[in-house]
Formats: C-alpha cells, structure tokens, sequence
C-alpha cells in the first residue's frame, strides 16, 4: 500500500485546438507515460506507482487530462514534464501557445484512516474523507504551488503528524541515564515565596518577568563564577555576544519557524518614524491616560521576527555559507549577553517557569567527532558540579526531541550521538523534579540549514548547552534553603557578604 496522487489539470493554448490534432498529443501522452514518467523510477517500481496520464479530453482552447500516480514521479511533477515536451510540439505542428495551466482537481490518498491530529490546518487543505481504511485528502492548490513543491511539502508534514501522533503524543521520548546519591531533606518550602517574603524578588511589571535585589543577583553572580571556572575555562570556550532579536530568516534556516509560533515574543517596527505620524498617538495618551494599542497596531509593521527565544540560532549567521578550517576546529563559544524571553502562557510559576529568563549559553561545532567529544566532556564537568560543588540531588536523562525524531536521530547515545541530556534536580516541596540544564547534540541541522562547510568536506556537527541561572537558583534554593550553614563552602565563599540595600517601611 502507498500513497496516490490523482490530479486533474486544464492546459490552456494560444486559440481553439483543431480537431485534427488528437495524434500529436495522444503521441505526446504515449511518451510521457513511456519514457517521461520512468525516468529516475526504479526498475522494480510497478505500472501503479508510477505516473501515468489515464485520460485526456480536448474543450475549445484546453487541454484536460487526467494524472494518477504513486511514490514516483508523482502526478504533479508528471504534468510539468508533459508540459515541457507537449508545448514544442503544438507549436510546431499545429502553431499553438501554450498559455497557461490550472488545476482542477488534486486529490492525495493515504492508506489508513488518519487522525485528524495529523492533517494540518491550513488554506491548502480542502476537504477530507476517511473510510475502509483510507484518507482521501482534497488540496486547495494552483498551477504555482505544484511548481513549488507545497504538495509533497503537505504530504511530508502530514507524515510527520502522523508519527508524531504514534510517538505517543509526547514531545519527547526519556530514558534515566544516571542518579545521584540521595540527600537529607533540611528545607521543604518555596523558595521562590521565600524570596518573595525576604524582599530579596518583586514581580516585574509584565507577565512570567522578575525584578532580582542584590542578594537575589549575589547568589546568581557565584552560580556564573563557577560556571565561568570549572567548566567554560578549563574546557576552551570563548565569550561572543548573540543578537536577541531574530528575523523570519534565522527561524527559517534553523527549523524554528516550524512551530515556534504560540512561545515566541513578537517583534514590530513602526511605519515611520517621522513624529507627526504619531502625534496624535502621544495626544490621546496626554489627554485620556491610557496608550491607544488599536491606533498603534495600524501604524507598525511585520512582525519582523521576535525576542530570543533559543540562544544559539543567531549565532549561525557569524558563519554562514563559510568553510572552516580544520586548524581552528572544534570551535568552542559562549553568550552571556543578555536575556531569552518565551510566552509560556499558563505555565509560569516562581522563578524557574518564566517569560524572561537569563541564561549562558554554551555552542559547539567541528567534526562529528568534535561535538560528541564536546557534549561528553560538558556532561563530566557538570556531574562534578552538581555532585561535589553544590552538592544537588538531580538526575540526567537521554531524551530525544521530537524534531529529532522526526528527522531519525533516535536510538540511546552510543548508537544515534545526536539528542540531548537533560538534568533534572527534586524539590522537596512538592516531590517533583526540575529540569535544570541540559546538553545537546544537534548534528548536522544547524550547518545544513546555514550551509556550514569544513575544509576537508568532514560532515559538520553543532551542539549546545543552555545554562539557566533561574533554574540553578530555584534547584539549589529547594533543597539548600535560605541557612547558609547548610550551604556548600564555595557558593558560602563566592556569594560573600549578603548585601541588604533595600529597607521597606
């Protein structure tokens, strides 16, 4: 069983098609379905998987024919090689210009009833029948859109849906790697409540946002320094500033633009800048109090893009369409620079669920061999971390993300190398457990999208580690709490004096 094509087309000439010209395309539709159509096709491919125009019909100034098809040479790619070798010869034979193709009829047939889970909700999709086993999927399409791929484009995205849908609805497939030793419980509370109640945190004024006191940024700043000391210096990496805004065209390239849509921050340019376009604008709020967002929406453009969202695709274009050289391979960078920012719409809590976050971001890329041995040596320094620096009860697990496996990257670590470790900490009051770091291997996806190349033509690899401070903060607050004779000596020696520059009446 495979998937059919069956579309119906209307091919348009220069004038009236004589009567007499029936040879010359019943001759053009013999050799299309003959030589055209098996070009590419492998021997074995049987008559049915093959497109195959199964009926033509001449009206006045058009051409209707009818293309059924298989997996190969599809019924869309079909109609343009006939149309290449029929347009010469109409010309030639009978002085007809070929003007203009219309589609009117595509219907694509997958073998099995699908869920609607798996068909997208897009203009493209017309109307959708199920039945004995089947799913007969009508597309909205015109002569442009066959030229440009969108059918096999739909069919691909559906597929997709569809295993993702047998995944198991989940985004991602776990599998415990490793456990820490179990720790006694000295705090069981919040702690963002506790921040909360010690002034050392204030709700920012936009939503899942926080404003951090000095005692809140001292406990951060020795979170960084040891980040700093025990795992980017010692294992080579250099400091680089990302962009925070991202364009269309970053999130086309590194896959984001597949569905970053309902967590992104949306960023908007004005018009103008000229001040009498916004006069009236700055008027109203004089007068009324209160921005009028409705006049603002008619005045600005795109959205251009959005806020960062994740850290390292923007780094990307620093290298675009480059070669590097094997001497400067594995590269080793990270950003520190400024802040991501995710719509996590009725999921914030505390200060490890938010919208703006701060994060240092860690990148690698070389050979596949560079980027494996890097997130290897990145999972040794934050195990020494986390079990003898801040003394933390977590795990690490082998998770793989669904964009991964989508595109084959599953299987355990030895076997697949590209996925992701997370890094998940308990917190005691409420038994649950935290993701809190992680690392990732990414493979070829990232050079492939921005066409990344090595000098001896090796396959380039990219991985990343995201290193949240609010995550660190929260884990290590759980089960630390707020006495710092329960806190280990080197964040008790880096965090130093507590700094209380506030007093509140």
């Amino acid at each position: 069983m495979f998937i059919r094509f069956a579309l119906k087309a209307e091919i348009y000439f220069s004038k009236e098609i004589p009567a007499g010209s029936a040879h010359t395309i019943e001759e053009a539709i013999d050799e299309a379905n003959n030589v055209l159509f098996r070009r590419g096709v492998p021997e074995e491919a049987t008559p049915e998987e093959i497109g195959r125009i199964t009926n033509w019909e001449i009206r006045g100034d058009l051409l209707l024919i009818e293309i059924f098809s298989g997996p190969y040479t599809r019924s869309h790619d079909a109609l343009f090689r006939f149309r290449k070798n029929l347009a010469p010869k109409m010309g030639k034979t009978l002085r007809l210009g070929l003007r203009k193709i219309e589609v009117a009829d595509y219907k694509v047939t997958f073998p099995e009833e699908l869920d609607d889970a798996a068909i997208p909700k897009i203009p493209h999709i017309g109307e959708i029948e199920r039945g004995e086993g089947i799913t007969t999927v009508t597309l909205n399409v015109n002569a442009s859109d066959l030229e440009n791929r969108i059918p096999d484009r739909i069919v691909r995205l559906i597929q997709e849906k569809k295993d993702a849908v047998e995944y198991g609805g989940k985004g991602e497939h776990w599998e415990l790697l490793y456990e820490s030793p179990k720790r006694c419980t000295i705090y069981s509370d919040d702690p963002t409540q506790e921040m909360i109640s010690r002034k050392w945190i204030k709700h920012g004024a936009s939503r899942g946002q926080w404003v951090f006191g000095p005692q809140a940024v001292q406990l951060y700043r020795a979170f960084e320094r040891i980040v700093i000391d025990e795992i980017i210096t010692p294992l080579g990496y250099s400091e680089m500033i990302f962009p925070k805004l991202i364009p269309w065209e970053v999130w086309m390239k590194s896959g984001h633009a597949k569905g970053v849509y309902p967590e992104i921050y949306y960023v908007s340019t004005p018009k103008t800048r000229d001040p009498a376009y916004w006069e009236d604008i700055a008027d109203y709020f004089k007068v009324t109090g209160e921005v009028p967002v409705d006049m603002i929406r008619d005045r600005i453009d795109g959205p251009i893009g959005g806020l960062c969202y994740a850290q390292c695709p923007p780094f990307w274009t620093f290298v675009q369409g480059e070669t590097l050289a094997n001497e400067c391979l594995p590269i080793r960078v990270f950003d520190r620079s400024g802040t991501s920012h995710r719509y996590e719409s009725g999921g914030i809590h505390g200060i490890e669920r938010v919208d703006e976050f701060h994060r240092i971001e860690i990148l690698f890329l070389g050979e596949r061999k560079h980027a494996t041995g890097a997130a290897h040596n990145l999972h040794e320094a934050f195990t020494r971390v986390f079990d003898e620096i801040l003394e933390l009860e977590w795990r690490c697990a082998r998770v793989t993300p669904w964009f991964m496996a989508q595109e084959g990257l599953t299987g355990d670590t030895e076997e697949s190398e590209a996925g992701t470790w997370d890094y998940e900490a308990l917190l005691p009051y409420n038994g649950n457990w935290l993701e809190f770091q992680n690392v990732s291997v990414a493979g070829d996806k990232y050079p492939k999208g921005f066409n990344v190349k090595i000098q001896d033509n090796s396959e380039c690899w990219s991985g990343c580690s995201g290193i949240g401070l609010e995550r660190w903060t929260a884990a290590f607050l759980a089960q630390k709490g707020f006495n710092r004779e329960n806190w280990p000596d080197r964040v008790n020696e880096l965090v130093g004096e507590e700094k209380e520059v506030f007093r509140f009446l």
